[in-house]
């Protein structure tokens, strides 16, 4: 009997240790007590990435434990160890290591062609072909109220050629709420999907200071980078005298790999305010406009692991304009550079995902690499509840 009972405990505790663990962490900056956002969390064990939202928070499963690595290009990396977690209500502190004294560096080139021999060099080292899986989430906001919301997790094929990228996508799984409105065109609702990935290969969000003419629009320059003294960071600039829309440019890159780790684009205030109002039916008077993408080297990987995009603008109607605001996440949470199999007929073939019907197989938003803030749940679960 006593034989019996040991095997019984036995089995129960090989039965809890082998069972999955949520755990959840919060990033703060170990200075303000601030949360920190869009730091990438990568699990070793699962090789998943996460993002962190603008509360700092981060979840995932577990089954076993792992080292997990958090890294963002502001602060220092810190690694842990899972089993040294508990189930929720960890707090993990960042130490800030930028310095607003960065040395400027001085080149013999010109910085405008070290960014173009860095596009180049990134195209080529992007590991390709490969599958990522994307977990991507979208608000749509209209006259100050939120209208529409929608969420997905789909697989990236990525093939084709450097400068020649090409994908095809498959949706696993989908849902979309709420309501649009027949005046608003679907384009403004953010991702071109058949094409977004082959943006982001081909870095065709930072073309306007890439081009020939860039110099005379632009002030470049590059500083030395005081969280990670492999990185430079370059600082791309509108001429003072602009009154173009143009967005203020910062790239963060290995200088010895000769890869681009970081973008981010932003239209300043000073910038926005030279603009010249548009008064035309059918223009748009942006008012906000940021983006943000990350790019992790993993061995001799290399490859998108998030993307952030926010955009406000006024459109001009016949008799009114219309106030919108369009957020997106784009999330890797897993990388392979293995094919998968599919159909002709499986590939997703549209831009958005908002005509696409509901497939809603688990709760994947719950395991997305992304997790909501408290704010944006609320807006989820009103959205869910109104009817067309």
């Amino acid at each position: 009997m006593k034989h019996y009972y040991l095997l019984l405990l036995l089995i129960f505790g090989w039965t809890v240790s082998a069972q999955t663990v949520e755990i959840a962490i919060i990033l703060k900056d170990a200075d303000t007590n601030l949360p920190v956002e869009d730091a990438t969390v990568f699990v070793l064990k699962t090789k998943q990435s996460l993002l962190s939202n603008s509360e700092g928070k981060v979840t995932f499963v577990l089954n076993g434990s792992s080292n997990i690595q958090v890294t963002h290009s502001s602060y220092a990396k810190v690694t842990v160890r899972s089993s040294a977690l508990l189930k929720t209500d960890n707090v993990i502190y960042l130490k800030n290591t930028v310095n607003d004294l960065d040395e400027i560096i001085v080149t013999k080139q010109h910085p405008q062609k070290i960014l173009k021999n860095l596009v180049d060099n990134s195209i080529k080292k992007l590991t390709v072909p490969a599958r990522l899986k994307v977990y991507t989430r979208e608000f749509f906001k209209m006259d100050g109220n939120y209208t529409y919301y929608n969420d997905g997790l789909m697989n990236f094929q990525l093939f084709g050629k450097e400068k020649n990228f090409k994908s095809n996508i498959l949706v696993e799984q989908n849902r979309a709420f709420g309501l649009v409105y027949d005046q608003i065109n679907s384009d403004v609702l953010g991702y071109n999907l058949n094409d977004i990935m082959e943006n982001y290969y081909n870095f065709k969000y930072i073309n306007p200071i890439t081009e020939s003419g860039g110099k005379k629009k632009y002030d470049y320059v590059i500083k030395s980078y005081s969280s990670n003294q492999d990185y430079n960071v370059m600082i791309v600039t509108p001429l003072d005298n602009t009154t173009a829309l143009r967005d203020d440019f910062k790239i963060i890159y290995d200088w010895k790999k000769k890869i681009i780790i970081e973008i981010n684009t932003t239209v300043s205030p000073s910038t926005l305010s030279n603009v010249k109002e548009k008064k035309a039916v059918g223009s748009k008077n942006i008012y906000k406009s940021t983006f943000k993408a990350i790019y992790r080297l993993e061995g001799e990987n290399y490859y998108l692991v998030s993307s952030k995009e926010e955009i406000g603008f006024e459109r001009v109607e016949k008799n009114k304009t219309t106030d919108i605001e369009v957020r997106n996440y784009f999330v890797t949470t897993n990388f392979s550079n293995q094919n998968y199999s599919y159909k002709e007929s499986e590939v997703f073939k549209d831009k958005t995902l908002y005509n696409k019907k509901n497939t809603i197989l688990s709760p994947y938003w719950d395991i997305s690499g992304l997790s909501t803030t408290n704010e944006e749940q609320a807006i989820i679960n009103d959205l869910q509840d109104r009817k067309p």
